[in-house]
């Protein structure tokens, strides 16, 4: 399983990179600020919950249960919340309107906030324990 969380984080640690390329280069010319704002905001919660997972496959007193749990809340997260900021930031460059899945995004948030809190319930019961 730790293997599977590093290589997730390190995927979406790339993706992050490539997309915020993109959207320094590509998008700074296609987008208005605000919209590249938002574009970014998205790529910034990408890179964070990246790093989230490298830092939790590398934990060695975490039961797998409680890493599954979190790996599989952070990945659904990302890809709720990130993915769609990506859509609705880049709205109208396409002829499908994202605003209609807008709905995910703050789903998303909830289950990013669920990983770590799982995390953190972890943590203090083993401080308990002690």
């Amino acid at each position: 399983m730790d293997k599977k969380i590093l290589s997730t984080g390190a995927i979406l640690g790339v993706i992050a990179i490539i997309l915020g390329a993109f959207g320094a280069h590509a998008l700074k010319k296609v987008l208005s600020v605000e919209q590249l704002v938002t574009f970014e905001t998205g790529v910034r919660y990408q890179m964070y919950h990246a790093l989230f997972l490298l830092f939790l496959g590398l934990l060695k007193d975490v039961p797998k249960k409680t890493k599954n749990a979190i790996y599989f809340l952070v990945l659904i997260g990302v890809i709720l919340f990130s993915g769609s900021i990506y859509l609705l930031a880049t709205n109208d460059l396409t002829p499908f309107d994202f605003k209609i899945i807008g709905f995910v995004t703050p789903i998303g948030g909830l289950l990013l906030i669920l990983g770590w809190g799982v995390l953190l319930l972890n943590i203090m019961n083993k401080k308990s324990q002690n």
